[in-house]
């Protein structure tokens, strides 16, 4: 009976990790704390033991590119699939591709109820992507507003809040979502000479391991 129980909770696992959208594997065991000593790693780990996601908090990381935001983001949404949570990793521009494609097909509402539910959805490269349509900026905020003080959101991107406006474009909008985004989040920001991961001469792996329950299974 063990077994057989152990058997379908890996499965269980093993069919989260493979709709989350990750195609990454990162996780948390793997971060090279010890070269980007920015981060603090106790803090990181204590939002791994998952509270934050219980009482609906949000993490937003921001920093330039290669300094290991996404690798965080995927470490903490490993844990949560892991756990038993609902969740989904998106990239941005998947994300809004998402939304603009949806009004085609007339699931718009349907798509804004699912992304609202999860109980972790992870945006990454937040601001990376082409100016956006006003609909597509609507929907966002839509999700976010169902979203914030009830669900837990992680963003990484290279924009600070105060930039936010030039990427969604609609300074009014803009305002409300940080507004009620900031009542719950915590954000960690990495300092301007924060270590590049992606410099060769650290010799550190380029591609996350594959998860041996995925294999497994």
């Amino acid at each position: 009976l063990r077994r057989e129980h152990e058997g379908q909770r890996d499965r269980a696992i093993a069919s989260r990790l493979r709709r989350s959208g990750l195609t990454e594997f990162w996780t948390l065991e793997t971060f090279p704390f010890h070269i980007q000593k920015c981060v603090n790693k106790r803090a990181i780990y204590e939002l791994a033991e998952l509270d934050f996601i219980n009482q609906g908090k949000s993490l937003v990381f921001i920093g330039q590119a290669g300094v290991g935001k996404s690798g965080l983001a995927s470490g903490l949404l490993m844990k949560a699939l892991y756990a038993g949570k609902r969740c989904q990793a998106f990239k941005a521009d998947e994300l809004f591709d998402m939304l603009r494609n949806s009004h085609a097909d007339r699931t718009t509402r349907s798509r804004i109820q699912r992304l609202s539910r999860l109980d972790l959805l992870v945006i990454e490269e937040f601001g990376f992507i082409s100016p956006l349509e006003t609909r597509q900026v609507n929907d966002f905020f839509r999700v976010m507003d169902n979203r914030c003080n009830r669900r837990s959101t992680v963003i990484s991107t290279n924009l600070g809040f105060d930039q936010w406006e030039k990427f969604l474009g609609d300074s009014s909008l803009v305002a409300a979502l940080v507004s009620r985004l900031l009542q719950k989040c915590q954000t960690i920001v990495f300092p301007k000479d924060a270590v590049n991961l992606r410099n060769p001469k650290l010799a550190l792996p380029a591609r996350a391991e594959k998860p041996a329950i995925l294999s497994a299974s």
